[in-house]
């Protein structure tokens, strides 16, 4: 996302602002040993546009969109805040190559006008999610699989076990799209304004794919051209002539160039407002581990226990953080993980204001999270819950034999359950049923544990957040209603909510935490406040060198790794391979189209 004031040739005159979203919106964007790259995430967005309404030189704006695919919830935002831009007067002209179920959504809600090219097509057709089953690969390798869960619509071991969804798999996912499809429909429609047709808007929607005429004859879009066209249509909308656009944001305060823009372009090079009263912003996106596992060098992916608990520890000390909001995008990990970041979280929450803002999905261990919040919000197509346990493992003896190679194991113990449970963590031999007794024990503790959290950091009895768990899934409006949420809004309206809380001015800077890598903690390997005991540094030691032993070999073939859902799925399983038994993750790869 680079947003830039397209500058007209004389000073003072009117401005058109152009923003481009076609490289899309990630919650957080990757690290490296030079630092974050800035301005390109939905946090960076959510801070630009909340300029923009009451910029007096700005007259207009510019969305590019190209082909760009982004979630539903994080465009669900966008196209609220661009609303408001458009609300305060100023023309939003969007152009897209072209339109897909989200995309759309972001222009009927924020844009006056709709354009795209006229090669371009219209992608609308209704919302349906894709399950991986890996059971027939799984048969064909001889690998047996040995999971198990606690709750009821979890559907843990489905995934490896079965060929198609549960009854109750399917149950609980066709409830939660039914929520994110109301409110899909339901938005595009009044954002185009449907009148007495909206019942013909609503059949359109989900009757794509569209050619662009197709498109402009059910009222989808407005405008058939290329990008110039689209530009010179803003500029005129806007009043703006002879605009000279750019992109990029300059140091300097130009004539004409409100300082509110100024300071937001600073900050978005990289200045901080640190010392004076903020409110920071902490994204954390991908599955749960007890590392991120990433390089100095970059390619770092994940929530980190090691990484955001160090965040969490340094924010919670921070006189002039007045306020965090907490940007959650997570299908859920490693339980361990999650804990130990809900101890931090519910600390830090002790110290100062703590809003947690739910971007896409925060499921399983993302909302073990998600409920240490001060106050949870999030957005009506967001995915909430899976509150359950999962826990197995892979075992790849059999396929071993396949290939000539024999596993024998010999204990020290003579009895035959004792000699079992005694090669428990091996990934070469699977479970007996009193080690599958045993390990389904340890899960209904965990389980147990998930709901106490839960209880104590929304406040309600256990009896109450037990008909929300054992797996279920819902849509953001379905989780405020069983209180698993305060409120329906966006990560503006966190940072609102976090500035009311800390009884502080509007105008207070709003920081967004990069988490770049500190050198002196890549030398040390400092951990922040808070000291652990021997024993649990020990066992998180171990887990991480093992996790990055088989990061690399983790069941991801090359070719599936341009799915990013999957891959943080796989992610989210991962802990199994660095030798946990017990995870907080969503059992399936949800890919919402």
């Amino acid at each position: 996302m680079e947003p830039a004031p397209a500058r007209s040739s004389s000073a003072g005159q009117p401005e058109l602002a152009e923003i481009d979203l076609s490289k899309g919106l990630p919650e957080s964007a990757p690290s490296s040993l030079l630092g974050t790259s800035k301005g390109r995430t939905h946090a960076d967005f959510v801070r630009s546009l909340r300029a923009l309404s009451s910029s007096e030189a700005t007259k207009g704006v510019l969305v590019k969109l190209g082909t760009t695919r982004i979630s539903l919830a994080g465009v669900h935002e966008a196209g609220r805040l661009l609303g408001l831009v458009r609300k305060a007067g100023k023309p939003v002209v969007c152009h897209a190559d072209e339109y897909n179920n989200a995309t759309m959504l972001l222009a009927a809600v924020g844009c006056s006008k709709v354009w795209v090219s006229p090669a371009g097509q219209v992608d609308t057709v209704g919302l349906a999610a894709q399950l991986f089953f890996a059971k027939g690969l799984l048969d064909k390798l001889n690998i047996s699989a040995d999971f198990l869960q606690v709750g009821k619509f979890k559907g843990a071991s489905e995934p490896f076990t079965r060929e198609s969804a549960s009854p109750e798999a399917r149950e609980s996912l066709k409830g939660a799209l039914s929520g994110i499809r109301d409110a899909w429909m339901g938005s595009i429609v009044a954002g185009r304004d449907g009148g007495t047709d909206g019942k013909a808007l609503e059949a359109a929607l989900e009757d794509g794919p569209y050619s662009p005429e197709e498109a402009r004859s059910k009222r989808l879009i407005d405008e058939i051209g290329d990008l110039a066209e689209a530009r010179k249509d803003a500029e005129q909308l806007a009043g703006v002539k002879d605009s000279d656009n750019r992109s990029g944001s300059s140091e300097a305060r130009e004539p004409g160039v409100p300082r509110g823009l100024v300071s937001l372009f600073r900050s978005l090079a990289g200045s901080s407002a640190s010392g004076e009263p903020h409110v920071t912003i902490v994204p954390a996106s991908g599955s749960i581990a007890m590392s991120a596992g990433g390089s100095p060098l970059g390619g770092g992916d994940g929530i980190g226990e090691r990484e955001l608990g160090r965040v969490l520890a340094r924010l919670t000390e921070d006189a002039s953080t007045k306020a965090v909001v907490l940007r959650i995008d997570s299908p859920g990990g490693s339980a361990l993980a999650s804990d130990l970041l809900w101890k931090r979280l519910m600390k830090l929450r002790e110290e100062k204001p703590l809003v947690v803002s739910v971007g896409g999905m925060a499921a399983s261990g993302g909302y073990y999270l998600a409920c240490a919040g001060t106050k949870v919000l999030a957005e009506e197509t967001s995915i909430i819950g899976s509150i359950g346990v999962v826990g197995g493992k892979l075992a790849v003896g059999d396929a071993l034999a396949m290939a000539g190679i024999n596993v024998e194991t010999v204990a020290a113990a003579s009895d035959p359950v004792r000699a079992n449970r005694a090669a428990y963590m091996s990934l070469l031999t699977p479970w007996d049923e009193p080690t599958r007794a045993r390990v389904q024990s340890s899960m209904q503790a965990i389980y147990d544990l998930f709901l106490r959290r839960i209880s104590t950091g929304r406040g309600m009895d256990v009896a109450a957040v037990a008909p929300a768990a054992e797996g279920r899934l819902f849509s953001g409006l379905q989780a405020k209603r069983l209180g698993l949420i305060d409120q329906m809004g966006g990560l503006s309206d966190a940072v609102d909510l976090a500035l009311e809380l800390a009884k502080l001015p509007e105008g207070t800077p709003v920081e967004i935490e990069r988490d770049d890598v500190d050198l002196l903690d890549m030398l040390v390997g400092a951990e922040g406040a808070g000291a652990r005991s021997a024993d649990e540094h020990a066992r998180i030691e171990a887990l991480e060198n093992r996790s990055r032993r088989v990061a690399s070999a983790a069941f991801m073939p090359a070719w599936l790794k341009p799915l990013p859902e999957l891959e943080t799925f796989v992610g989210s399983f991962a802990p199994l391979l660095a030798g946990e038994r017990t995870l907080t993750a969503l059992p399936f790869a949800v890919l919402v189209q």
